[in-house]
């Protein structure tokens, strides 16, 4: 293969990133009889126009022989840095894109001095395991991507609102209590953007979601205080919600209350993580 360079990806990229994002999250999961990530390479192309674009992502491309052959993104909205989607065009694939992709956002982490840098990676794909773990990536927990129908059924003593942009202070406190860190930047986007959800348990503020889906994630001091988001939710955007495992009282409740496994996946990080003093459910960056 050419030569592969990197450089700074424009939102004008994500016409020729988003078919590839698309086939290459195809090809691995339907390998693995799994379903796809994305519904089309329409949907990819859009998700890629909003990072390219959006001023707290950093993201790249690599280029062989004239063309764009892949792309990555760092996401810089909290202290703790997301990674992904990274995909290499199926043709080009083990010529070492990766690598340099991966390489090329971890040194803007280390450049702009983030606390620790985290991915999610799914748990079937043998490659990326590898490719991360040789990076310095640490395997941290066990997720379970599930989806199914709304369950709808509120819980007593749980009062599950709308997040308001007062409610910040308090869902930022909460962050730091369970990760030791906040997700203030996102969660301040959500909140403006009307996904984000709060609950209240004995007149206070307990747990929050920034959305119910594949995008979102959520703190709780307790299991049933993520249920009662979980609960609350019309729907599970995209693939499905991310559900830690290793949380048994949790992931037995979903089972239980009709949502189903779509494939598995793991956390990992490099640099800050505390283990969780609580309950969560991770975004797919992190």
């Amino acid at each position: 293969m050419p030569q592969i360079t990197i450089r700074r990806a424009t939102p004008e990229d994500a016409a020729a990133c988003g078919p590839i994002c698309y086939q290459a999250f195809f090809d691995i999961n339907s390998a693995h009889n799994f379903p796809p990530d994305l519904p089309s390479p329409d949907a990819a192309i859009g998700l890629l126009s909003m990072m390219f674009s959006h001023p707290a992502f950093y993201c790249v491309v690599a280029e062989s022989g004239g063309r764009i052959i892949g792309s990555n993104c760092l996401d810089e909205r909290s202290a703790i840095a997301g990674v992904g989607p990274i995909t290499v065009d199926t043709a080009a694939q083990n010529a070492g894109a990766g690598r340099k992709l991966m390489d090329a956002v971890l040194a803007r982490a280390t450049e702009r001095k983030f606390t620790g840098v985290r991915l999610l990676q799914a748990a079937f794909h043998n490659r990326s395991l590898s490719l991360y773990t040789k990076l310095g990536f640490d395997a941290r927990e066990p997720i379970s991507t599930m989806q199914g129908p709304p369950i709808l059924k509120p819980m007593d003593g749980f009062h599950v609102r709308p997040a308001l942009a007062s409610d910040l202070p308090a869902c930022n406190r909460l962050c730091r209590q369970v990760h030791g860190h906040d997700r203030g930047g996102e969660l301040a986007e959500a909140i403006e953007h009307g996904t984000a959800k709060v609950v209240e348990h004995t007149g206070r503020i307990t747990g929050y979601t920034s959305s119910m889906a594949f995008f979102g994630h959520s703190v709780g001091e307790t299991v049933r205080d993520i249920q009662a988001l979980i609960s609350a939710a019309e729907s599970f955007g995209g693939p499905g919600i991310l559900v830690p495992t290793r949380n048994a009282a949790l992931f037995r409740w979903c089972l239980e209350n009709g949502l189903r496994v779509q494939y598995p996946m793991t956390l990992m990080s490099v640099g800050m993580y505390q283990k969780p003093a609580g309950s969560f459910l991770p975004s797919i960056l992190f």
